[in-house]
């Protein structure tokens, strides 16, 4: 189909050409100009146009297979390049050009050399817008998705609103629905599609556990979207040459210039390292916790034995555990207990005490 059409191309070119040059018949040996003067002018212009159609035609097919190959590989070439890229791209050499345009008035001192400057400029800027636009893709594809460069007031009021990115990690675990639903998260919730696609991936896995984990994250979004009253942003781009879905989180937080929400340790200290703002749920579940001091009195259920010897164990309703010697006694019972020292520790805190009863028998 290529091959064809631009062959077809190529006798259009060579047709015309032939009927409008004229002046090869002055060169042309005595008889067949007596030939051409008898068939008339229009004759002349039909003759060389047919003649000049099949001599481009003939030299085209010389060349057509080679040609057309590349032309293919080229077309090829270009449906692979993602559409956020080209558009970018496009816009970028765009701007380029236009503003080699607005240079070119300038240059009437340079006489004779105007034009071949104008040429380099045209060349430099296109060439370096062409650069800066792909390089700057995710930042026009967020600014054009955003709204920012449109007329509504609400749109650019949503911009300026701080956005919140969500990972698998902080959707599974559920909390960041509850969380929302108190309204101590401001702003918009945005959701990456390929956080989506993750979650989606975890779903469909054989294994019963992974699958249900996923179905639970899908059902928090769709809570998160339908029933709470939050703004909620689905993100649709994607980061092609980065292939880890915490690596994305992190590119996209300093897209967006928000704050990636999460419960995984690893992309915390990774978005601390890169200067990107996070919220930890883990650590805001660890600052609303009770505070409990040593000496302070608190009714605990004593549910099962510690490590050591005549050591119970009882938990907090926030799930803090609590270490009461000699509690071995006590356990399925609710007893009152007494705060003798608290330890923060990297998985969280521990409290020892020791029954009141004991306590007061000393």
């Amino acid at each position: 189909m290529v091959k064809r059409t631009f062959l077809i191309l190529a006798g259009l070119i060579g047709a015309w050409s032939g009927y409008t040059s004229q002046g090869l018949v002055d060169v042309m040996p005595a008889s067949f100009q007596s030939f051409m003067d008898q068939i008339g002018p229009l004759g002349q212009h039909l003759l060389f146009a047919v003649v000049g159609a099949c001599l481009f035609m003939f030299l085209f097919s010389l060349f057509a297979e080679n040609l057309s190959g590349r032309i293919r590989a080229s077309i090829q070439a270009l449906t692979q390049i993602p559409m956020g890229k080209l558009a970018a791209g496009t816009a970028g050499l765009t701007a380029g050009l236009l503003l080699s345009l607005m240079v070119y008035p300038g240059l009437t001192w340079l006489g004779s050399l105007r034009e071949a400057v104008q040429l380099v400029i045209t060349w430099a800027c296109g060439y370096i817008g062409l650069r800066v636009g792909i390089e700057k893709k995710d930042e026009l594809s967020s600014l054009w998705k955003s709204g920012r460069w449109g007329s509504d007031q609400r749109e650019e009021e949503s911009w300026t609103q701080e956005h919140k990115i969500l990972d698998t990690s902080v959707i599974i675990d559920g909390r960041i629905a509850d969380i929302c639903k108190t309204g101590f998260i401001e702003g918009t919730i945005v959701i990456p599609e390929f956080v989506l696609e993750e979650l989606q991936h975890i779903a469909d896995s054989s294994d019963l556990l992974k699958r249900n984990r996923g179905r639970r994250g899908l059902d928090i979004l769709n809570k998160i979207q339908k029933e709470l009253d939050v703004k909620v942003l689905i993100y649709e781009g994607d980061f092609e040459d980065i292939s880890e879905v915490d690596s994305k989180l992190v590119k996209l937080a300093k897209v967006l210039q928000g704050k990636v929400v999460t419960n995984d340790f690893n992309l915390n200290k990774v978005c601390e390292l890169q200067g990107v703002s996070v919220l930890n749920i883990n650590d805001l579940a660890n600052a609303v916790k009770p505070v409990v001091l040593p000496g302070e009195e608190i009714m605990v259920q004593v549910i099962k034995d510690g490590k050591e010897h005549g050591q119970g164990v009882a938990y907090l309703d926030d799930g803090t555990m609590i270490v009461v010697e000699g509690g071995r006694d006590y356990i399925g019972t609710v007893t009152e207990v007494l705060v003798t020292s608290v330890l923060q520790t990297s998985a969280g805190r521990m409290i020892f005490a020791k029954p009141k009863l004991l306590e007061k028998a000393q």
